[in-house]
């Protein structure tokens, strides 16, 4: 096994050589003073998402294209990416003169597409997800010899994303004491904590990984790089199914630790680079500012200088509305409850007496049954998660059922905007599904349904991501649970079982949930 030493050997020189001036940003290194204050720690962010292609990826990838030589060049170069890779591979390419090619999935967001094209790379739409792309795009290399650029697992694209270190360690009056970095296949993690290590010796370094799409953490535990079933999409820049052999064998040696943020820690970290900086960052761009958050929560000894990568910023508009809504409940400065209330008159004024002077930030409701009423209520918060739980409080004591539903994604991205639809369905089945964002994906759903099966329910939402929101409800026998489970596995999206969820009861049901 390589020990620390070794990858320096071998990574070092490389990365103290590594030239990418005439095409890549030194990118300033700013504080956070309102997040600083909150947290006792002095935190300053590298912004790479002030790079031309507003990602740190077109490190990695120059250095790469830097290397070839002028056969490898005239022979033309390919990757497979959803965005950040490929830009940073068509912008070296077009400075370098070397014909590109970018294979996409058929979800990628136009703007992605068109800021790809207008960098004069031949795009080729391909497949519904990464690893689909990747595939075909390693089939078109050997078709047409062309070079292939792997997006984190290479060394020398490790190699450009280890100068962001040398950078930081330059710019910072005194080294960090603690070093946060977002991780997706870990090529930025390896090359930054290769220079960080050498360094500093003594320096913590943490690498953060969505939730959804832990694939570096799954392969530390399993102590090899482990295939994961699926991942989520909502931090995009880092759904890898699969960490790289060469990053995780870095990562392994030389990360003290790597922990998970979840979607809402992720918004709510959105919302703080904007308070603090004004920049409007991605979902993945901001992991390393989330994974802070997180880590000084759990590590109350965590002291001194903190230092991260604000990583990217390629981020839809439409999106922003979805993450500005989970970045309040993330911030814990929103609760969202189900509240039943006796069906009678003056207990609308009572609910409201019992909240008191709080602001409203959402109400919803509709006659339920001649028994009670169930209300779905946003409540803005001042001191946290203690007033969420006072609240809760007051109103169970005054008689009034709450179900806290602040962390429920069905009743945040559904239930809230179909308050009020019951019907005297049987056999319903209700499923959470990620859809990929492409004509003819709910018609490719609905061919394969059985024809006696029915629709009973369904809302969707786009928020501006390589995938919809959907939630459905199918009416399926019981006899046809087999059928119903291949027919689900067959269609290839993301799903969910939400029949059992409090959310889906209280105000969706067939049948109205009682009072105690």
């Amino acid at each position: 096994m390589p020990s620390a030493n070794d990858w320096f050997d071998k990574f070092l020189p490389g990365i103290m050589r590594c030239r990418l001036d005439d095409l890549v940003l030194e990118t300033p290194v700013q504080e956070l003073p309102a997040l600083s204050a909150r947290l006792g720690v002095a935190i300053r962010a590298k912004r790479e998402d002030l790079q031309p292609v507003f990602s740190f990826k077109l490190r990695g990838a120059y250095a790469k294209l830097q290397t070839l030589s002028d056969s490898e060049r005239a022979r033309g170069v390919i990757c497979a990416s959803a965005g950040n890779h490929a830009q940073g591979v068509a912008l070296a390419a077009r400075h370098l003169g070397i014909s590109a090619v970018v294979v996409m999935p058929a979800v990628t967001p136009d703007i992605k597409v068109d800021a790809v094209r207008k960098l004069d790379a031949r795009v080729v739409i391909h497949g519904d997800d990464f690893d689909s792309a990747c595939a075909h795009a390693a089939e078109m290399a050997a078709a047409e010899d062309r070079i292939f650029i792997h997006p984190y697992d290479d060394p020398d694209v490790i190699t450009g994303q280890g100068t962001i270190a040398l950078e930081l360690f330059r710019q910072c009056e005194a080294p960090p004491d603690y070093l946060f970095v977002c991780v997706g296949g870990g090529g930025l993690a390896a090359g930054m904590a290769l220079v960080a290590r050498y360094l500093h010796p003594g320096i913590r370094i943490i690498g953060v990984e969505a939730e959804e799409s832990a694939s570096m953490q799954a392969a530390f535990k399993a102590g090899h790089p482990v295939t994961l079933d699926r991942v989520g999409h909502f931090a995009e820049g880092v759904a890898v199914r699969r960490t790289g052999d060469l990053t995780f064998a870095i990562c392994h040696d030389l990360l003290d630790d790597v922990i998970t943020v979840d979607n809402d820690e992720i918004c709510a970290a959105v919302q703080d680079v904007y308070e603090d900086t004004r920049a409007i960052a991605e979902p993945a761009g901001v992991l390393a500012i989330a994974g802070i958050k997180r880590y000084v929560a759990d590590h109350p000894e965590c002291s001194g200088n903190v230092a991260a990568v604000l990583s990217g910023a390629n981020v839809n508009f439409a999106r922003l509305r979805h993450i500005a809504e989970r970045a309040a409940v993330g911030e814990e400065q929103e609760a969202l409850l189900g509240v039943t209330i006796p069906e009678r008159p003056g207990s609308f004024l009572d609910f409201c007496e019992t909240i008191g002077l709080r602001g409203i930030t959402e109400f919803n409701y509709r006659f339920a049954d001649a028994q009670d009423a169930h209300i779905f209520v946003g409540i803005a918060l001042k001191q946290g998660l203690a007033e969420k739980r006072e609240i809760i409080a007051q109103l169970e004591g005054h008689g009034l059922p709450v179900i806290d539903l602040s962390s429920n994604d069905m009743a945040r991205l559904h239930i809230r905007h179909m308050v009020g639809g019951r019907a005297p369905v049987e056999n319903e089945r209700i499923l959470r599904f990620q859809f990929p964002e492409r004509p003819g994906a709910l018609l490719r759903f609905l061919r394969g349904m059985q024809s006696d099966w029915n629709i009973s329910l369904f809302h969707y939402r786009n928020y501006g991501s390589e995938y919809g929101r959907v939630l459905m409800g199918i009416q399926v026998p019981g006899t046809d649970d087999g059928r119903f489970r291949e027919f689900l596995d067959q269609t290839g999206y993301n799903y969910t079982t939400e029949a059992d969820n409090p959310a889906y009861a209280m105000f969706l049901g067939p049948a109205a949930v009682t009072r105690d």
